[in-house]
């Protein structure tokens, strides 16, 4: 009777490997998307989360090479599609939203700092900026404001997309590594990368000297 309880249990926190991928490899991809284009989402977290689940598939090697082309593509596709709204609003008169958008999220010393390295280093800047937290935003502004073209863009894009579901993907498998049960392994990859992109908004706000 315990076997048999367990076992639903088991079935119930852990569907079928079938129905895992057909739904959360779609997910994956368009909450991807969603997070680079609307920078809301922790799209880290949900690549980590993603590799402790392929980690614990039957084949592992093969499920975590589609969270990896997934993630990435996603990421890149997201970020294009942001690179191009934001590049409207460069070109014309009165701006626009996501120009605006943009703007808000980045602070002036952050992007005064970006565009420094955008200087010195080129497309390079755009690989690091996807690993750095809040570091993404403040270096596409500087790319748009600098009037970068869409193709040297994208090529240091791609790059940094592959680096960052790389990275994240790697927080992911060890946080699964840890733990027996695919639910543990998520919630402690998932709780390692957010906190890592919390750490340095938190350390900014400890630094700042109070009025």
């Amino acid at each position: 009777m315990g076997t048999a309880a367990q076992a639903l249990s088991d079935a119930v926190v852990r569907p079928p490997e079938a129905t895992q991928q057909a739904l959360g490899y779609p997910s994956l991809f368009l909450l991807v998307v969603l997070g680079s284009l609307v920078p809301v989402v922790p799209t880290g977290a949900l690549v980590s989360g993603a590799a402790v689940v392929a980690l614990h598939q039957s084949l592992p090697a093969l499920a975590l090479l589609t969270v990896f082309g997934v993630a990435s593509l996603a990421a890149f596709l997201g970020d294009i599609g942001l690179y191009w709204l934001g590049r409207r609003g460069v070109g014309s008169k009165n701006g626009s939203r996501w120009l605006s958008a943009l703007r808000e999220r980045a602070a002036p010393e952050r992007l005064a700092q970006a565009d420094t390295k955008l200087r010195e280093h080129g497309v390079a800047v755009l690989v690091v900026s996807r690993l750095v937290p809040a570091g993404r935003i403040p270096v596409m502004l500087a790319c748009l404001l600098a009037r970068m073209r869409m193709r040297e863009f994208a090529r240091g894009d791609v790059l940094a997309c592959l680096a960052w579901a790389a990275v994240y993907q790697l927080i992911g498998v060890a946080g699964g590594a840890l733990f027996p049960r695919p639910w543990e392994g998520v919630a402690a990859a998932v709780g390692l990368t957010l906190a890592v992109s919390a750490a340095p908004a938190l350390w900014r706000r400890v630094r700042r000297p109070r009025t």
